[in-house]
């Protein structure tokens, strides 16, 4: 592997290598690999950890406030008969995220395969004149600093294992290819929400969006870095939103309704495995076509 994969401006030739295709299904399967999932209390976070356990992977849960992610963990290891482990980890550190990746690898068979930065929180303060720089700070941290951090620990490993061929004891890697980083995005990183002021969020999400373009290019040789953007999801991280509000959503939603976390399932495990081999950079929209009109 070249030390970088751009040299005088050009990109090298054959910077990565295709997957062998016995058959599609078998390129959406994790049997045998490791995956980190943030968030994983209830939601989006929760529905993406049991979809990659029920294509086969080990799976280690991160939750910060959520504490039912513990029960979570020891169900889906019963339910999908894979390896499942809760981690309480606070993602607005970046040397707690560092410790917690290192943990997980070395619990989970000495590698990592797919990570998946799916915490955040909402801004829920109005307009941004009036909002409190503390919670500002909270938004911006979590949902973008703390993709930042998750991002650089686990690229640590995918490019150790990619040049060594080794997992973290220094026995022999087998199939792996290269990592696969899923950010949860938004569709407020595209357009502006409406009648609810986020501006912050939007910023966040948005960065998000790019971060993962820009890391795909510097990856390129050793991991892949897409984002997923749902739109309106029915889960626990917009109960604060009046029903009266959620109504002015779902006039504006083609499809007329929220959509359910288990429906962004299948997003998540084509950019985790190798049936998207060939994507990176990309931002994938789920949302029932809200930024279609």
């Amino acid at each position: 592997m070249a030390d970088a994969p751009i040299a005088n401006g050009l990109f090298h030739h054959n910077n990565t290598t295709p997957p062998e295709h016995p058959s599609l299904l078998s390129l959406f399967s994790l049997k045998g690999k490791t995956a980190i999932v943030t968030g994983t209390g209830a939601g989006i976070g929760l529905a993406v950890a049991q979809g990659l356990a029920e294509a086969g992977a080990n799976v280690a849960l991160w939750w910060h406030t959520n504490k039912k992610a513990i029960e979570r963990a020891a169900e889906i290891e019963q339910k999908y008969g894979v390896k499942c482990k809760a981690y309480q980890v606070n993602i607005k550190n970046a040397q707690q995220v560092e410790e917690a990746v290192n943990q997980a690898v070395k619990d989970f068979n000495g590698r990592l395969d797919v990570f998946i930065a799916n915490s955040g929180i909402p801004w829920t303060k109005g307009p941004m004149v009036d909002g409190p720089i503390d919670h500002y700070l909270d938004v911006v941290n979590t949902d973008l600093d703390g993709t930042y951090y998750c991002a650089k620990a686990a690229a640590a490993h995918w490019r150790r294992q990619k040049i060594e061929g080794t997992d973290i004891f220094g026995n022999k890697l087998e199939n792996f290819r290269g990592g696969s980083f899923v950010a949860t995005a938004s569709m407020s990183g595209h357009i502006v929400n409406i009648p609810q002021l986020q501006a912050a969020y939007n910023a966040a999400k948005a960065g998000v969006i790019h971060l993962c373009k820009s890391l795909a290019v510097e990856w390129v040789q050793y991991a892949r870095a897409n984002t997923v953007s749902p739109g309106y999801i029915a889960t626990e991280i917009s109960d604060f939103v009046p029903q009266e509000t959620k109504n002015l959503w779902k006039d504006k939603i083609p499809m007329g309704r929220e959509g359910r976390a288990e429906e962004l399932k299948g997003a998540y495990l084509y950019l985790a495995s190798d049936a998207s081999s060939y994507t990176t950079g990309a931002d994938l929209v789920v949302d029932g076509g809200y930024t279609l009109p």
